[in-house]
């Protein structure tokens, strides 16, 4: 939830009651999935990938990926066309390696790792031919964040770090081998910072009052103003990286026009020229050539993620992408000489691949796919659809139906079903069209999924994004109200079958749901979402100083009475007695974006009236369940829940919690099987 410029993500950096017992479910909730279907493990759903993001190094003589290792996710490394000769190059027993890439210079591997969801980030250094291992950023309570590298200095990497003042990052360059940092900035306000193709200090972005931005070009030890971003421009503008002559640069801009479209931008005139852009669609991704700097492609999603070619040399390359990958296809990594491409394919009904494309020889070759036990079994697909709001939006969503509730495939099951709203996170964030295990999870136990892009997500323009601004509880959640009864028109679901579910702002929108439209939902599921919007505001990390007005000019100020009055009204805290649903709540206790306290209050205040709740807590998580031990825990519990709420199918809990972290704060007889398996796992 509340991450800063995820509008933006993967191409800018710089840029988060009464429970009302159900018993048995009453006759209408009869399931129309056949029993035919078989029911998938929890397991196979929710454990450990096969192997997971794939990485070929700078010079393509290596191949990178994560994997388990004892049960845990360690990062290994295998000779370029043999992934059977990989071998473990992290030994992690904890929470796993998160994520991971290749340095420049083909000979060291870099990842980043917290302390049990802290989020406070350190970066880490794998010497290939030592197997040692060295925390490049070894100062306690730091966060890093990793700003650049170069072909030209390929031994060192650029980090900020927020050690000195825990509100800004300062700019340092590391070498990789001696750890040595050397101060390039000394931040005193900005939020975000950028280095050219030299790796020099060259633009810097600081807020402004109304939460838009300025941008400066550095000139000696001298910022002169470059341009401005106004607030409504803040999620669909911002630089994606430097042109080859380090006097001009790629970015994602929207002023002047709706969708953020990729231009290059004169850094000494400031003058923008457009290079490509969708009249429906923000520019989501960008492929340019890591050595020359030339724009190769660039991708809009509506549904579905579409590549448009920018360089007629590549034309075919991308033909033979799209007739072969079956699905979605991202460019994760390039080689320098950008010969040879790390392709991620996605489906909604299958797991994910990786593969290598050779421009050379014009072909693609699976490298592994993600999750090899789901080969076969019953998965379902998404269906794009479109949902018009009650003020004539066009909400792009998804609708996934249980197999065989559908036999003609005209998108509406037979006989209705129980439906679980499932609410993204962010809220500047999407759904998308790929694998979840969530939603497969769901329509395998005879749920329909509908995941809604509801005003205020990214990727729509800014006037959509924007349209969510001061709006969450308000026209944020008219436009899931308005998807239910889109679905309930159409008899994909009964009015009384409906869950409402989501994580951090999805937490938000499900005690909302529970709360504000208390009649509209059969029970909720919440994780890590906040309860009160004056508490979340008044508890957001130190680093986010730099995204604080824009933050508040989304959700409301609290230093204006009118703010603080509107961040009451929405806060469902206040409007506990109006919770008649059964509610399951789940929480990490490290979690630096939604505190513990947000969930704590709000399960005091509803046992405090007496009204039932089922609250669990994983000490070792953060903003989310990383663990498999733990999610598959958490996920046991919701199934049950949701069993009991909706009449869905239900693999028994079982030995689920022996693992796991979590503690049940509250409400372990609300769940059936939760208090057994619980003195199970003692």
């Amino acid at each position: 939830m509340l991450n800063q410029r995820s509008a933006l993500a993967g191409l800018i950096a710089a840029i988060a009651i009464l429970v009302a017992a159900c018993t048995s479910a009453p006759p209408e909730q009869e399931i129309a999935t056949t029993p035919e279907i078989e029911l998938i493990d929890r397991q196979i759903l929710f454990g450990n990938p096969t192997r997971f993001q794939g990485r070929l190094s700078p010079n393509g003589e290596m191949m990178s990926f994560r994997a388990p290792l004892d049960g845990v996710m360690n990062i290994w490394v295998a000779p370029a066309g043999d992934i059977n000769a990989a071998r473990p190059v992290t030994r992690n027993t904890g929470r796993g390696v998160p994520s991971h890439f290749w340095a420049l210079d083909s000979e060291s591997v870099l990842y980043i790792e917290d302390q049990n969801g802290d989020e406070n980030f350190h970066l880490y250094r794998i010497n290939l031919a030592t197997n040692q291992i060295k925390d490049l950023t070894p100062y306690p309570g730091v966060r890093a964040e990793v700003i650049a590298q170069s072909e030209d200095h390929p031994g060192v990497v650029i980090v900020g770090m927020n050690d000195r003042d825990q509100r800004w990052h300062d700019i340092y360059r590391v070498d990789l081998q001696s750890g040595k940092r050397e101060l390039l900035l000394q931040n005193e306000g900005f939020s975000a910072v950028y280095v050219d193709n030299d790796l020099q200090v060259r633009l810097a972005q600081e807020q402004t009052e109304s939460g838009g931005a300025n941008l400066y070009t550095r000139e000696g030890e001298d910022w002169e103003p470059l341009m401005e971003i106004a607030a409504e421009d803040y999620y669909t503008t911002g630089i994606v990286g430097f042109g080859a002559d380090n006097n001009s640069f790629y970015a994602l801009d929207s002023r002047g026009r709706d969708t953020g479209a990729l231009v290059r931008i004169n850094i000494e005139t400031g003058e923008a020229n457009t290079l490509a852009m969708s009249d429906n669609a923000d520019i989501s991704d960008a492929l340019i050539h890591p050595r020359t700097h030339e724009l190769i492609a660039v991708a809009a999603t509506i549904h579905q993620r579409q590549w448009e070619v920018q360089d007629g040399r590549y034309i075919r390359d991308f033909q033979i992408l799209q007739d072969a990958a079956g699905g979605d296809v991202d460019i994760l990594s390039t080689t320098l000489d950008g010969e040879k491409w790390t392709v991620y394919v996605g489906a909604s009904d299958a797991a994910a691949r990786y593969a290598v494309y050779d421009r050379d020889t014009q072909t693609l070759t699976d490298l592994f796919t993600t999750y090899e036990d789901l080969e076969g079994l019953p998965l379902a697909a998404k269906r794009n659809v479109f949902i018009e709001s009650r003020d004539g939006k066009n909400l792009v969503s998804y609708l996934t139906l249980p197999l065989g509730t559908d036999p003609d495939g005209n998108g509406r099951p037979e006989q209705p079903v129980p439906m679980v709203l499932l609410v993204h996170g962010g809220p500047w964030a999407r759904d998308g069209a790929g694998y979840s295990p969530t939603v497969q999870w769901l329509a395998n136990r005879g749920y329909a999924v509908l995941q809604v892009n509801f005003r205020g997500s990214t990727g729509f323009g800014k006037a959509f994004t924007n349209a969510g601004n001061l709006e969450w509880a308000g026209k944020m959640h008219d436009d899931l109200i308005d998807a239910v009864e889109w679905a309930t028109k159409r008899r994909i679901t009964r009015k009384s079958q409906v869950a409402i579910m989501g994580g951090s702002y999805g937490g938000y929108a499900t005690l909302v749901g529970l709360t504000f439209t208390p009649d509209t939902f059969a029970c909720g599921v919440d994780i890590v979402g906040p309860s009160n919007l004056n508490t979340l505001l008044a508890s957001i990390p130190p680093y986010w100083e730099g995204f604080r007005r824009t933050l508040i000019a989304a959700v409301g100020d609290p230093e204006t009475p009118e703010g603080a009055a509107l961040l009451n009204e929405r806060s469902p805290i206040n409007y506990v007695d109006a919770i008649s649903k059964p509610l399951l709540i789940g929480q990490g206790a490290n979690d630096p974006r939604v505190k513990q306290a947000e969930s704590d209050q709000i399960v005091e205040a509803m046992q405090g009236k007496g009204i039932p709740v089922t609250y669990v807590l994983f000490p070792d998580e953060g903003h989310g369940f990383q663990k498999p031990e733990n999610n598959m825990a958490f996920n046991a519990i919701t199934e049950s829940f949701l069993a009991q709420c909706l009449g869905g199918r239900s693999q028994p809990i079982g030995n689920a919690f022996t693992a796991s972290s979590l503690k049940v704060m509250a409400g372990s007889g609300e769940v059936p099987g939760v208090s057994e398996a619980l003195l199970g796992s003692q």
